[in-house]
């Protein structure tokens, strides 16, 4: 251990951070409003609509069911269109988020169907419309079961960036592979995976926190 650079492990810190923030924020932005969009146009919710769930929903089950290193490299063409190459911290973002996308839209349709549908009932009875009854009373309600989601997605991105770290990613993964694995450097192997246990450790207490907090 006396041998590591820790700088060189801080900064394999700081860009996996960089990458699993990043994509869960823009995972979110895009996973969000599709998720919504699949709770309330599922049958006999707010919006039915059955054409829109259908194609909706095998588009993400489809995008879920890829093994995220084929997914990575599939989409190699398009991070290198936009972000002019398929290596390093910046490039790993695009297909960290899009892998992302399909699973937060999921975890959002679950956590919108957790909702009771009296309070639907009672928003649509007061004559609240469709759009004040999803930003004012069911998006609204879901927001703890929201936030445990989010902590369930980030440690899942977080897996999906060390993942990356085989064929090109930056951060902790492609120093675990790269000089711990290759290399045949064990300590550095030991330190990188006890610091990805630790930041799963800390996104999952916070989440379920945070979540307790708002719930009461």
């Amino acid at each position: 251990m006396a041998g590591i650079d820790w700088s060189f492990i801080w900064e394999g810190f700081l860009q996996t951070m960089e990458m699993v923030v990043i994509s869960t924020v823009l995972a979110y932005i895009a996973g969000l409003p599709l998720g919504v969009v699949l709770s309330v146009t599922k049958q006999g919710r707010l919006a039915e609509n059955r054409a829109v769930y259908n194609i909706l929903a095998v588009l993400v089950n489809i995008s879920r069911s890829i093994p995220f290193l084929i997914f990575l490299v599939l989409l190699i063409p398009v991070t290198r269109l936009i972000v002019g190459t398929s290596i390093g911290t910046e490039a790993t973002i695009v297909p960290l988020t899009a892998g992302a996308i399909p699973i937060v839209a999921r975890m959002v349709e679950a956590s919108l169907e957790e909702v009771d549908g009296g309070i639907i009932e009672a928003a649509l009875a007061m004559g609240a419309s469709k759009w004040q009854v999803i930003t004012g009373f069911l998006l609204p309600e879901a927001v703890p079961s929201l936030i445990q989601g989010s902590a369930i997605n980030f440690v899942t991105i977080l897996g999906y960036s060390a993942m990356a770290g085989f064929i090109g990613g930056g951060g902790l993964g492609a120093i675990a592979y790269q000089h711990g694995f290759i290399r045949y450097k064990t300590d550095i192997l030991i330190v990188t995976v006890c610091i990805l246990v630790i930041i799963v450790w800390i996104g999952q207490e916070l989440g379920l926190k945070i979540a307790k907090k708002v719930r009461r």
